[in-house]
């Protein structure tokens, strides 16, 4: 035979729900988004230095440039594109949030703040 108590449920802490189902057309709107402009800015610097690493890298692999220095080709091929492709990715989710194609938003880049 068990000596559990039978649970009582205290039912003052329970509130019940309003029987009326108003709801506002408010709550159902998203609110306006702030461009993160660090954010975006970020990227470009990103896209940017990662294009000139990377034609640099290409122009001393392929001979145009006089390689000195041939060992630091293939790393500055590798860390340009290391730096390109997210710049180039996070640029094309502000591009497309801000021209509000569907699926795209600001809340999609993550903030520095």
């Amino acid at each position: 035979m068990s000596r559990r108590r039978p649970h009582t449920f205290n039912t003052d802490q329970y509130q019940s729900l309003p029987e009326n189902d108003d709801f506002i057309d408010a709550q159902f709107e998203s609110p306006k988004q702030e461009i993160p402009w660090k954010a975006v800015g970020l990227a470009t610097m990103l896209c940017f230095g990662g294009t000139i690493l990377l034609v640099v890298g290409s122009l001393l692999v392929s001979g145009h440039i006089d390689t000195k220095y041939a060992d630091r080709t293939w790393p500055m091929i590798i860390l340009g594109a290391l730096m390109f492709i997210p710049g180039v990715y996070h640029i094309r989710i502000a591009y497309c949030a801000f021209r509000r194609y569907p699926g795209y938003s600001f809340a999609d880049i993550p903030e520095f703040d």
